[in-house]
């Protein structure tokens, strides 16, 4: 008789380059999977960053329908590659993920899906998530997450430095204005006042054990808000008053998640918040555009392992207000995640704040090098496999790692 270890199976989906049709669909599997209580691994830096779930018909359904790749395999094969994994001597690991994480994305809600990187490949890949702004962050409705994105913001008032481009244009007024009315509302009377209130409270989820994740501005944005709490860093166009004297000798560096030394932009007619962004510092052709992903030891640092799982090592690079970041403005903690020698920036990278942790990810669309205000919105449909939004999901997963107990 055949032992009953044997007629175990389960879902084996391959994540790398040539047996995966659909790389990003296969996060939403596997979300879906912790969502109804089934079991799952991250085989990292194995075939791809594969996944091993619980057989269960649902799931294979769902493989089906969504175009996911993936194979049926018994319980001795299974075995016979967590072996293989577990060797001392291959840098590989085995993660367990044991629930989905809820998901907050901090967002206007007059905003369109194609807006924000995040928000687009969460909904194709048919991961939930909430969309929440200043009012639910300020009424301390953080707490019933556990992993927050934020879109595109501006947390110092300055209306996403698009004065300079912009001012005139419908869209523009239209958005000052409900920034201004908001505030109000919300008791303060100075927008930058306002997000930096939202900012201080973001901050404290975070040293309260919550995750974060930014692209493109709201990186940058967020660290420069906190570094200059009690200071008026916003022109009069932005907030009704001339800024402060001498403000550059004010920032306090200790208060920020990520930056230091960086020097503010005085000219609020220049798309740029500081010198922490590689933007207008760099002379690279989009054909030669690409930054490579660090190898981690999987056994020792798993959490930067897992962000930086993938079918390839070689990233195509893509623009944003915030391309890339400056490394001489990273704190002694960052951990670079990827990056680009030829040029010295870092373009992904993560660290810990109190009990929690961050990952700033420059650019804004990976799909889409030079993403402009007005541009249509990108088919993943026609990019299932992109290794820059893979790293975005990445990081929807990681929360869901079995934590180590700590030694006593």
């Amino acid at each position: 008789m055949i032992s009953s270890s044997f007629l175990a199976q389960f879902i084996y989906i391959p994540m790398n380059d040539d047996n995966q049709k659909n790389h990003l669909k296969a996060y939403g599997i596997v979300y879906f999977s912790l969502q109804n209580g089934l079991k799952a691994k991250w085989l990292l830096n194995y075939d791809g960053g594969a996944f091993l779930i619980e057989n269960n018909k649902a799931i294979e359904n769902e493989c089906k329908i969504r175009g996911v790749s993936y194979e049926i395999i018994s319980d001795a094969k299974s075995q016979l590659i967590l072996e293989e994994i577990s060797s001392p001597s291959s840098n590989k690991e085995a993660i367990t993920l044991e629930k989905a994480p809820k998901i907050a994305v901090y967002s206007p809600k007059d905003k369109m899906p194609w807006d924000d990187a995040v928000t687009m490949v969460l909904s194709y890949a048919e991961i939930s998530f909430e969309v929440i702004y200043d009012k639910e962050i300020l009424a301390d409705k953080l707490l019933f997450y556990e992993w927050l994105h934020l879109h595109h913001e501006d947390f110092t008032g300055q209306y996403g430095k698009f004065y300079g481009s912009f001012r005139t244009a419908p869209w523009y007024v239209e958005q000052k204005l409900a920034a201004e009315k908001l505030a109000k509302e919300l008791g303060f009377s100075k927008v930058s006042d306002e997000k930096l209130a939202v900012a201080r409270k973001i901050r404290d989820y975070v040293i309260g054990g919550g995750f974060i994740f930014a692209m493109c501005s709201a990186t940058d944005s967020f660290d420069i808000a906190l570094a200059a709490e009690g200071v008026d860093i916003a022109e009069a166009m932005f907030d009704g008053d001339a800024s402060e004297l001498n403000y550059q000798s004010k920032i306090n560096y200790d208060k920020t998640f990520a930056f230091k030394d960086f020097q503010l932009e005085r000219n609020p007619n220049v798309y740029e918040f500081s010198s922490i962004d590689m933007t207008n510092k760099r002379a690279i052709p989009k054909t030669s555009d690409y930054f490579s992903l660090i190898e981690f030891s999987a056994k020792w640092d798993p959490i930067p392992t897992m962000l930086t799982q993938n079918h390839t090592v070689l990233v195509k690079g893509f623009m944003g207000q915030t391309t890339a970041f400056d490394r001489n403005t990273l704190k002694t903690n960052v951990i670079i995640l990827g990056e680009n020698n030829v040029n010295k920036e870092a373009r992904y990278i993560h660290g810990t704040k109190g009990k929690g942790m961050f990952t700033f990810y420059g650019g804004h669309d990976p799909e889409d090098y030079t993403h402009r205000v007005g541009d249509p919105k990108t088919e993943l449909d026609l990019h299932p496999n992109s290794p820059g939004y893979r790293l975005i999901l990445n990081n929807i997963l990681f929360p869901a790692a079995k934590k180590k107990k700590e030694k006593t």
